[in-house]
């Protein structure tokens, strides 16, 4: 059954790295609370207490205008196939966008991307296991490659004109910060 730890044992990273999907939940103090999901290969353990994962161009920008407001977060992890496990990550997070330091300290643990728009690092503060009895069994058949062949498509220039139509501001019209300050 469930347990709580203070950080990621070698088998729960062994288990992150054979996920084809994670979760996102971020809210502020008022507004939506958002859950997205993530898929692709952009989740990297760094540590037993830090992880980053690279946050694609998509049609909101969500998490980055909740952790301006609020910087906790919540990654959730479950087995599709295999043993049946619920894994979640709760902690604090940091967001950095390409003129960033740190965003260019990570950005080679990924595969290049056009579409790359934040890096996401979070300091974990609990780490909790359930037993997703009840999550079903699904296959994976392959990822979809359609964000990755429009980010291409696009070019770097017209990326940055869809962040300044699309990404400026959350659905709750909270600020990103994705063209700066």
């Amino acid at each position: 059954m469930g347990k709580k730890l203070e950080s990621i044992t070698p088998q729960l990273q062994e288990f992150i790295e054979h996920q084809n999907i994670f979760f996102v939940g971020t809210a502020a103090a008022e507004g939506n609370v958002n859950v997205s999901p993530k898929g692709t290969d952009s989740f990297r353990v760094i540590n037993k207490n830090k992880i980053v994962w690279l946050n694609l161009t998509g049609s909101g920008n969500e998490t980055a205008a909740h952790l301006i407001k609020n910087n906790r977060m919540t990654i959730m992890f479950c087995a599709f196939e295999g043993k049946p496990i619920i894994l979640r990550l709760y902690g604090v997070a940091k967001i950095f966008h390409i003129r960033d330091q740190e965003f260019s300290k990570y950005i080679n643990l990924f595969p290049e991307n056009t579409g790359s728009r934040q890096i996401i690092e979070m300091q974990v503060d609990l780490v909790q296991t359930s037993c997703g009895f009840a999550v079903p069994f699904m296959d994976f058949k392959e990822e979809r490659t359609t964000l990755n062949d429009w980010s291409k498509k696009q070019g770097e220039e017209k990326i940055k004109e869809y962040w300044k139509n699309k990404n400026t501001k959350s659905i709750d019209g909270f600020e990103t910060r994705i063209l700066g300050n």
